[in-house]
């Protein structure tokens, strides 16, 4: 079981790093305790991939999740989403049992 990232995710990504002039920067996404429902999603940029983080490449862009986010996202999709709450990254996440209203975080 992997994760997946949605076409708008990777063009976003995509869109983001071509705005910085940095071709060396990597979609970082990560699970800390927190938010509303005990765990909260949480996503940066960056240019080092260490040793224990899992990469996915899709369409010229990295994503990178490190081992102990990685459990809690495996079989996740990672999406970007424009509506009414604003544009932002979304984790479409089956192992998640509650999630808040605002999607940001979950309990398992």
């Amino acid at each position: 079981m992997s994760i997946t990232v949605t076409q708008a995710a990777s063009n976003k990504v995509r869109q983001l790093i071509e705005e910085e002039e940095n071709q060396e920067l990597k979609l970082r996404v990560f699970v800390t305790g927190g938010g509303c429902s005990g765990f909260q999603y949480g996503f940066t940029f960056d240019e080092t991939q260490k040793e224990n983080d899992m990469a996915i490449e899709q369409d010229g862009v990295k994503i990178l999740i490190d081992s102990l986010s990685f459990q809690y996202l495996m079989g996740s999709e990672v999406d970007y989403t424009e509506g009414l709450q604003g544009s932002r990254f979304i984790i479409n996440n089956p192992q998640a049992k509650t999630t808040c209203g605002c999607g940001s975080s979950f309990s398992l």
